[in-house]
């Protein structure tokens, strides 16, 4: 939701600086006051660097363009800076994982970050189904024992969702191989060799939505609103 206002909030910034471009027409102080609503506390310490607008066109509801549209520039930069995107990311937890019974750990990181576990199942994949999965790397020479290994038990698969969850997700399992990852993730405190690195993560939007369609139904994806998200992504 406050990833939706923020866009929302920058498309109407944009449009106000496109306009100032060829016109020096003045911009309406109730349109600026809903959008700078998205970036409350920034609005009062702007006027202080680039001078309160002319009295006459304040009350009328007015407020000149060569004063706003800084304040206007500023807001836009911070929100692209700092706004990231709501997605979905595809988090499976490999047979080694499962028999050592590093589930609950797994899934608690995850948890703990503030992200969103919107689907969750144990399936054992055939290496038919593995092979799917890891099409892309079907030239590679160590193929068709990491399809024979992924269907050689029991797998977890989650799909997660919060601001820029695939990126981070990735950071929170880290490197390939453990003993790249540093400590902190995943692979790096619970995992020693490449062959058993105990999870999969998707690596991209496109990866996301592939793996996520190809081990989950659309039905299976649950859509609901945390209590906990007010916390984490808050509105102000």
């Amino acid at each position: 939701m406050t990833s939706q206002i923020c866009r929302s909030a920058s498309r109407t910034l944009r449009s106000f600086l496109s306009a100032s471009r060829s016109s020096p027409l003045f911009i309406e102080g109730r349109a600026v006051g809903a959008a700078a609503t998205v970036f409350r506390g920034k609005v009062s310490s702007l006027g202080s660097v680039y001078g309160r607008a002319d009295s006459n066109r304040t009350s009328n509801g007015w407020i000149s363009g060569a004063l706003v549209l800084p304040a206007a520039a500023y807001m836009l930069q911070e929100q692209e800076a700092h706004a990231a995107e709501m997605e979905r990311t595809f988090i499976a937890i490999k047979p080694d994982g499962v028999q050592r019974g590093l589930i609950a750990e797994i899934i608690s990181r995850f948890e703990r970050k503030g992200y969103k576990l919107v689907a969750i199942k144990l399936v054992v994949p055939t290496k038919g189904f593995a092979e799917k999965h890891y099409h892309d790397l079907k030239e590679r020479p160590f193929f068709s024992g990491l399809c024979d290994f992924l269907s050689s038990g029991p797998v977890l698969a989650m799909v997660w969702e919060g601001e820029g969850v695939i990126k981070y997700g990735r950071k929170l399992i880290g490197a390939t191989d453990p003993q790249k990852s540093e400590p902190g993730t995943i692979r790096g405190d619970l995992a020693v060799v490449v062959g058993r690195n105990i999870i999969h993560g998707s690596d991209g939007p496109e990866t996301a939505k592939d793996e996520i369609k190809l081990w989950f139904y659309p039905e299976e994806l649950v859509s609901y609103s945390s209590n906990a998200e007010k916390w984490i992504y808050g509105d102000n």
